[in-house]
């Protein structure tokens, strides 16, 4: 985890300052990475992947003011783009909006549903309950075709969209985005699709198994997938006078 943010960092290294008896706290750990030029600065980068001017049918966001209690109630759906040298390829996710465990994935160099079909049919095979279940996304193409939506309703998954093209109400997805790009460096342009790939399924690994993740009061997401033991951390946009929950 070569980017990881330094209170994450201080969470995985308490136990061994400790133990060597350093006095070393948050504070002063920023400090220490600070004057030793290891704070990562965040570089930004913005690619559409999102059509959603087509005719097929758009449902409601049904998550909205939604709290989550346990894994698998709300599934997220996102789709980023990574470099190679040779051309763009297409991360296609899903994240449990409650344990931010990704549950499904695929890599292809196309937006075509067939891809995102089969990040969709991993998640239903490793899904652990079988209590209701909303898959929540955009409103792209891909999300609404008839094939997609097929699969939903076939396994018994409640359909929600966002609605006003605004990233808070898919925030989850976004920020597990941004996590891949630059905490492990995906954000890079890769020699090959081979390198890319083999990255991307270490990455999702360590991201799963080792990562903290603050809005878990840092415990780590597969571990909360099973357990569900956490109070969520939750946060509000303030917008207009009014606020919006989110789920991250």
């Amino acid at each position: 985890m070569p980017k990881i943010g330094t209170r994450k960092l201080y969470v995985l290294l308490k136990d061994d300052f400790e133990k060597e008896q350093l006095h070393i706290g948050r504070d002063r750990l920023f400090k220490i990475l600070r004057s030793n030029y290891l704070l990562i600065p965040r570089r930004h980068s913005y690619f559409k992947t999102t059509n959603s001017r087509h005719w097929m049918k758009k449902y409601p966001n049904i998550i909205k003011g939604k709290e989550l209690e346990c894994s698998e109630k709300v599934w997220v759906a996102d789709i980023t783009y990574l470099k190679t040298k040779e051309k763009n390829y297409y991360l296609h996710l899903i994240t449990d909006a409650y344990s931010k465990k990704i549950v499904g994935y695929e890599l292809s160099d196309n937006l075509q549903t067939s891809s995102t079909l089969k990040a969709l049919k991993q998640a239903i095979k490793n899904r652990v309950y079988k209590h209701s279940l909303i898959h929540h996304s955009d409103r792209g193409l891909q999300y609404c075709s008839k094939e997609y939506t097929e699969m939903l309703k076939k396994n018994g998954i409640l359909i929600s969209m966002t609605e006003n093209s605004d990233p808070y109400e898919n925030a989850v997805a976004e920020r597990v985005n941004g996590i891949l790009k630059y905490e492990f460096g995906l954000i890079d342009t890769f020699e090959e699709f081979k390198n890319l790939s083999q990255q991307l399924n270490q990455s999702i690994y360590y991201y799963n198994n080792l990562r903290p993740h603050f809005s878990l009061n840092y415990n780590i997401p597969g571990q909360v997938h099973l357990k569900n033991n956490v109070k969520l951390k939750t946060y509000k946009k303030q917008n207009q006078n009014r606020k919006i929950p989110t789920l991250i």
